[in-house]
């Protein structure tokens, strides 16, 4: 879902979080017990991304467009206050050694690179993790986000970029 607006960290179970300004735009991420959250905000102006399981509860107010993260998708708003964003997904269920090579691929890189990382287990004790990461340009903020679902061996794979138009 994007929003233009920025959402309340109430809203979510929040497990990492980190904030920075770059040149003219602030940002803060959440990796959530669900998802993922993005505020992108140069100014009074915002966007924030949110990809959660169970998104049901997150308030209609501001909410420009909501994609559900099923097979391949993208989205390009329409800028919006001098602001613009696109984003496309990937959903993919993988064999067992698929996933763990990923999971173990996705590990290293964000030790190596710095990205921001959630591991867990899920209620049948399968491993699962979130990882965000991001680079930062002059009027765009990129993200990646990848999260492993080891139940069901699912990844699911969105880049994003923010700009200011």
């Amino acid at each position: 879902m994007i929003y233009s607006r920025a959402l309340h960290p109430e809203l979510f179970e929040v497990r990492r979080r980190r904030s920075f300004r770059h040149g003219v735009y602030e940002i803060e991420a959440w990796i959530t017990s669900s998802g993922h959250v993005v505020r992108f905000q140069p100014d009074e102006n915002c966007l924030t991304e949110s990809v959660v399981v169970d998104g049901d509860h997150l308030p209609e107010t501001g909410l420009v467009h909501a994609l559900p993260c099923m097979g391949e998708k993208d989205f390009e708003m329409p800028p919006e206050n001098d602001l613009g964003y696109v984003t496309t997904l990937q959903t993919e269920s993988l064999i067992d050694n698929l996933y763990a090579a990923t999971y173990d691929e996705l590990r290293t890189f964000a030790t190596e690179s710095d990205a921001m990382l959630y591991e867990w287990k899920d209620e049948d004790g399968s491993t699962c993790l979130t990882m965000l990461d991001s680079q930062k340009y002059k009027k765009e903020f990129h993200i990646q986000s990848y999260h492993l679902q080891g139940g069901m061996n699912t990844v699911l794979r969105t880049q994003s970029i923010f700009e200011i138009v």
